[in-house]
């Protein structure tokens, strides 16, 4: 019978064969009806569900909080807490769900976070996350990774990210996402700690060089594909979060640029059509359709007919009894014959 370890290893070698491209984990953005609607732009890229605490798993509503999409894979979960107990029971509730990696959230720096021990204050820590990380292996049949800030407060990114780089990987995590930023917990907003603080690319780069056999991926400030491809040069992975999400129409270019698939026009009619019955079965089921369409707002921008086809979105798609015809009414706004700018940078 196969191990849990032997299958993590497996799976790891699988799942982690670069270049990779993800889009991030975001608070309140990357649900599954995101996650839906990115994966029909891409077939590639991973995706990541927003950080859902261990205590919510173990003591919550489970089926929401975990049900996903099959359409959706490869999906990580994103975790958050500090308790090696609870996290690895988390885990255990979430294995058969079928995530395709568990990431440990040591990055995040809001101040809901901070309250509860765990995000990016978890950098002043490292013991604690090696330990998350040792329990959370002993029950995954899946990768497990840690996503991290370079520090945080007055560290010295150049000691304290590769200390707790070097704690989780003696733990066993199997690759680690960067967010090359470092979060200062007092005096800046979630928001401005995605704006304020400096990027630090070279030291994920020299991350990279000092931990060669590891994957590691880069976050945080990317904005389009050539950058994208750009930081591909020195790192194994590439995330973007709200580049992304804000203008979704980049991501159809992904499967082309890195993982090899033939280059062709986007098919927005085929989009379409697939919103449009996944929409139908959400609403079958008793959701609205805004949960969907709110997803969707951003996808043409830059195109003719990109604001019509936001205020249909963002009007009619709020209204009570809201159908999927509203999707088609808001394609029917855009003028595609510049689709190709909108995904080539």
């Amino acid at each position: 019978m196969t191990t849990a370890k032997t299958a993590a290893t497996e799976a790891n070698q699988r799942y982690f064969k670069a270049p990779v491209f993800a889009v991030a984990p975001m608070i309140d953005w990357t649900d599954t009806h995101c996650r839906y609607f990115h994966r029909q732009i891409s077939r590639n890229a991973v995706l990541y569900t927003e950080m859902v605490v261990a205590d919510a798993i173990i003591h919550g509503p489970r089926q929401r909080l975990l049900s996903f999409n099959g359409e959706e894979h490869p999906v990580a979960l994103q975790l958050g807490g500090s308790d090696p107990a609870k996290l690895a029971e988390a885990v255990r509730i979430a294995q058969p769900y079928g995530y395709d990696e568990i990431n440990l959230n040591v990055g995040c720096p809001s101040d809901r976070v901070q309250s509860g021990t765990f995000g990016a204050c978890l950098m002043l820590t490292p013991d604690t996350v090696a330990d998350c990380v040792a329990a959370m292996k002993k029950v995954a049949t899946v990768p497990v990774t840690v996503k991290c800030r370079i520090g945080v407060d007055e560290q010295d990114p150049e000691t304290a990210l590769p200390a707790l780089m070097a704690r989780v990987l003696d733990a066993g995590a199997d690759a680690l996402w960067i967010h090359a930023r470092k979060a200062w917990l007092k005096g800046l907003s979630p928001k401005e700690n995605r704006e304020i603080p400096p990027l630090d690319y070279e030291i994920v780069y020299r991350m990279k060089a000092r931990f060669p056999d590891v994957f590691i991926g880069i976050n945080g400030g990317v904005q389009t594909l050539n950058e994208a491809e750009a930081h591909l040069a020195h790192v194994d992975g590439v995330m973007l979060g709200r580049a992304a999400y804000q203008n979704a129409a980049i991501l159809a270019e992904v499967d082309h640029r890195f993982y090899g698939a033939p280059a062709s026009d986007p098919d927005w009619n085929g989009l379409r059509d697939r919103m449009m019955a996944y929409a139908a079965g959400h609403i079958a089921a008793g959701g609205r359709l805004q949960r969907i369409a709110r997803h969707m707002v951003g996808l043409f921008t830059g195109l003719p007919g990109a604001r019509r086809y936001r205020q249909i979105l963002s009007t009619d798609a709020a209204k009570p009894n809201a159908g999927p015809d509203v999707i088609a009414a808001a394609f029917a706004a855009v003028d595609f014959s510049g689709a190709a700018q909108a995904v080539s940078a």
